[in-house]
């Protein structure tokens, strides 16, 4: 199975509980959208299944290919398959978005090939061509320093573009709207749904409806006090959208809730 499997998962941030049993299934080929208000643990389960050393788990397991991913350093999931855009990412100064994503492709290479030379400059190259092409980037971007000055559109489309390169299995994009205006986010958005296909599983994690215009979930889950609390389809989050999350937390107090 290359599901990515969670099952009651709890995990604590300086002794605070955070995630109170959380449970999700996410298959590869399928977009699951997680919802929920601030606080709530998203940006925790992200950080918890990239292996972030804060977020410690107290209880519950992650399956992902069969392996134990809680067992795995968040170089090691990367490389089996787990890629994570960050909500704010991080400026590189003097790392071209080129030398930055060569490097990585070679890590990865080496890794399963302790004698593998790297990919050659000439069929980086190629690779780098190909896929700014499919995301309608400018070649020019990929000789700049990674998200040094860059707008909030720019450096999620940079995080985009290592997702063309890395070719993962299962993309975590945690609140990858945050930021954004709208044209930025319509071209973000345009580049995740090039990468769509049965070979890629994406979980998107978000405050709010309007990302979802663009990148159409099969699965919409709510997500409140550390777990998922309700789950549907994507009119799902047109009702969040108009109704907010208040009908979510009266369910739950009568106790008609999942």
């Amino acid at each position: 199975m290359n599901d990515l499997s969670i099952r009651n998962l709890h995990v604590q941030i300086n002794g605070k509980e955070i995630l109170k049993g959380f449970t999700l299934d996410l298959p590869k080929g399928e977009v699951h959208a997680i919802m929920g208000p601030n606080a709530t643990g998203k940006s925790t389960l992200a950080y918890t299944l990239m292996g972030h050393p804060s977020y410690i788990v107290t209880e519950g397991e992650v399956v992902f290919k069969g392996q134990n991913l809680l067992a795995l350093k968040p170089d090691e999931r990367s490389r089996l398959g787990i890629f994570l855009a960050f909500q704010y990412p991080v400026a590189i100064p003097g790392v071209t978005v080129a030398n930055f994503l060569r490097t990585a492709v070679n890590a990865r290479r080496k890794a399963e090939n302790p004698e593998d030379k790297g990919i050659s400059i000439p069929d980086f190259r190629k690779l780098m061509r190909e896929k700014m092409e499919m995301l309608k980037m400018d070649p020019a971007f990929a000789g700049r320093y990674l998200n040094e000055g860059f707008s909030g559109g720019e450096k999620k489309r940079a995080e985009v573009l290592q997702m063309a390169v890395l070719r993962p299995e299962i993309a975590i994009l945690d609140e990858t709207d945050s930021g954004l205006d709208i044209d930025a986010l319509r071209i973000v958005s345009e580049g995740v749904n090039a990468l769509r296909g049965p070979e890629l599983g994406v979980l998107v994690i978000t405050h709010y409806q309007r990302i979802l215009n663009y990148i159409h979930p099969d699965v919409v889950h709510v997500m409140m006090d550390g777990r998922i609390v309700e789950s549907g389809g994507a009119d799902l989050a047109l009702h969040l959208e108009e109704h907010g999350y208040e009908w979510v937390r009266e369910k739950l107090e009568t106790g008609s809730g999942a």
